[in-house]
């Protein structure tokens, strides 16, 4: 009786025998993190993944049918893939969300400086970061820039590498005696990138020659990185982690790590005739706002497009989304910030998060006890390995999701992701089981 009453978290790797495929899949995703670290990279993959499968370009000009399979890609920075049903009114639709932004370092408008012979890159960071563990740490240079004549210029897997220095220990007495978030400035994550000089009239011989370089490969200017979207990223490879091989470290988890497990889900599915519509969207690292973030007006325009023919407010009104977000799995090395009983175990299986929210669950949609217990019974039923977890201690501090943005719009919605570890960290750490079960649990919510 007491297994029935008292409610136990179960090990992937000890209930499951299908070890094999664990890892294969995770093969599969190790694969994406090595080629998609930026959202440009990812909507590029996952689009050429779909139209692989079957899927079209949504065009906003004609109906869509029973059946069809669709994409809608919003200024190559987030991107909606869609099976039309039968009947969106009386069935609802089955949203899965998630977001491919990541923690990064983004150039200024006016980047390039040279000081005492060395030309370095002024960023600006994006997300939440620990400033300094981007320090001494091989970077790579990602993104893009429009020249004046209109011409788009790719970065992506230039071969370059790049790093921002640190003092030794022996001259750092002074920094060690500052905070972890003082002791290195904004301003001081500044990315040498030159130190050859040029032929120039001008003082700064190292900047121009980096800009000679620039445009002799990219036929750029220093005015064209004003109209750029230009970024930094850990160039460490996504790996193996540990002597059984059952961990994944990798830049960028958080959250491509959802959106590639709900894309995978996607393309396996075998739907039920309900209408699905999975949603990668941009800037959930910065608030979701903006044009490509969850909160623009672009995801209103593809679901009005799918409910053309009926009331969208009765349709959302019927609708439950998966809201797929990483959580903060237990650490025992910083266990004081985690309430050990309601914290994601690294192997669990993906975690249902009621809320995300803290003091006072500020910032959160706060699941209801019927989409809770929804989302419960249909793991159950399925035999899929879940958990229940929270984000940290009350007062600890929480973190927001794009399920609130979902849940604004009248739609059930729960977090369901996994849990990390070192997460926003230049390099976090996953479980390949939940990988494996995570993409189990979003495919049967799109079968259901």
């Amino acid at each position: 009786m007491s297994d029935n009453l008292i409610y136990k978290k179960k090990n992937i790797f000890e209930e499951s025998s299908e070890h094999g495929e664990i890892f294969a899949v995770s093969d599969r995703y190790i694969e994406f993190l090595n080629t998609c670290k930026t959202e440009r990279a990812c909507t590029r993959y996952f689009v050429e993944r779909a139209k692989k499968n079957g899927f079209k370009a949504l065009d906003f000009k004609k109906n869509l049918k029973p059946g069809d399979k669709f994409y809608a890609l919003n200024r190559d920075k987030s991107v909606f893939f869609g099976i039309m049903g039968s009947n969106p009114e009386s069935d609802g639709i089955h949203y899965c969300a998630a977001h491919i932004d990541s923690p990064r370092l983004d150039l200024k408008p006016q980047p390039l400086c040279e000081d005492n012979g060395i030309a370095m890159l002024k960023t600006h960071y994006y997300g939440g970061i620990k400033k300094y563990q981007w320090t001494a740490l091989p970077l790579e240079m990602e993104g893009v820039a429009v020249t004046r004549d209109g011409k788009t210029v790719d970065f992506s897997q230039n071969g370059y590498t790049f790093c921002i220095t640190d003092l030794l220990p022996h001259l750092a007495s002074e920094q060690a005696g500052k905070t972890l978030g003082k002791a290195i400035e904004g301003e001081d994550l500044r990315i040498i990138c030159g130190t050859i000089g040029g032929q120039t009239e001008d003082n700064d011989k190292v900047k121009f020659n980096v800009l000679k370089i620039l445009n002799e490969r990219y036929g750029i200017t220093e005015r064209d990185l004003i109209c750029a979207e230009i970024s930094f990223v850990p160039q460490l490879p996504a790996s193996s982690v540990g002597f059984d091989k059952s961990l994944i470290g990798a830049y960028g988890h958080d959250d491509r790590i959802c959106a590639w497990t709900a894309f995978e889900a996607l393309m396996e599915a075998k739907p039920s005739g309900r209408t699905l519509l999975v949603a990668l969207v941009d800037k959930e690292e910065t608030g979701s706002d903006g044009v490509t973030g969850m909160q623009s007006s672009y995801f209103d325009m593809v679901v009005d497009k799918i409910c053309e023919s009926c009331n969208k407010h009765l349709v959302n009104l019927k609708s439950k989304c998966l809201s797929a977000d990483v959580n903060a799995a237990f650490d025992p090395i910083y266990p004081s910030v985690l309430d050990k009983q309601n914290a994601s175990i690294l192997g669990c299986g993906p975690t249902v998060t009621k809320y995300t929210g803290a003091r006072g669950k500020s910032g959160t949609s706060d699941a209801s006890a019927e989409t809770m217990a929804y989302f419960a019974n249909l793991f159950d039923n399925n035999n899929v390995i879940w958990q229940s977890g929270l984000l940290g201690k009350v007062d600890a501090g929480g973190g927001g999701t794009v399920a609130k943005y979902i849940a604004n719009r009248n739609v059930d919605t729960v977090d369901i992701g996994v849990g990390l570890l070192s997460m926003h960290a230049p390099y976090e750490i996953a479980s390949k089981a939940d990988v494996f079960e995570t993409v189990r649990a979003f495919r049967v919510f799109l079968e259901d």
